[in-house]
């Protein structure tokens, strides 16, 4: 019974010294943060020359390969260009080339924001973009045969989505053949805008208006 004040004291004692020696590290952890931070200041005050200099260096190299890379991007863009503007070649296209052919077509002659869409659900949409008169306009590219006809099912499919689903406020299809009879009066009748083998050939050469102008 005698030893259990004296457990105590040194319990009591222990913790007093944790505390104590708690309080010590913090406070070396204190002082040595400050002492870096001036020792971090003062360089960085004798070196402000040198490391303004190497960010210097640093934007100039990053401004250079950006550089490089916008001019063989646009080099690449206008060899591209070069090579569609004869009909050839959109003839011999596989039918998602030929989308994506239409949409150099469109960045071109000024659109922006030409996105290739075509594909398994798509919604009679390959390519959507926005005219330079600021009309967002829909591209469903049909790569036909030149004895396969664009027909009155096809151009309907774009009635129904273009507007409505894909909230743009021009339609065309354009295709390397040409459309039926039913189908080019439909066109005519709802307002969507047809481009044939031969459009598309006086398109590409820029000698005709581009679809929506």
């Amino acid at each position: 019974m005698a030893r259990r004040p004296a457990r105590r004291r040194q319990s009591t004692t222990r913790r007093a010294q944790q505390a104590r020696d708690d309080k010590m590290l913090l406070l070396g952890l204190v002082i040595g943060g400050g002492i870096l931070a001036v020792l971090a200041i003062t360089w960085l005050f004798h070196h402000l020359l040198l490391l303004l200099t190497l960010l210097a260096i640093a934007l100039a190299v990053i401004g250079t390969v950006i550089r490089r890379r916008q001019l063989a991007d646009r080099r690449a863009f206008e060899a591209h260009v070069a090579q569609l503007r004869h009909i050839g070649p959109f003839l011999s296209m596989s039918p998602k080339d030929f989308e994506h052919a239409l949409a150099v077509l469109c960045r071109r002659d000024g659109c922006t924001k030409v996105t290739v869409v075509g594909g398994s659900g798509d919604l009679a949409a390959d390519v959507l973009s926005t005219t330079p008169a600021g009309q967002r306009i829909l591209i469903q590219a049909k790569r036909y045969e030149p004895r396969t006809f664009v027909g009155s099912q096809d151009v309907q499919k774009v009635n129904g989505t273009y507007r409505d689903v894909h909230r743009c406020d021009l339609a065309v299809v354009v295709t390397t053949s040409t459309f039926t009879k039913a189908a080019a009066a439909f066109c005519r009748k709802v307002g969507i805008r047809t481009v044939d083998q031969r459009a598309l050939a006086l398109w590409a050469a820029g000698t005709g208006k581009p679809p929506w102008g």
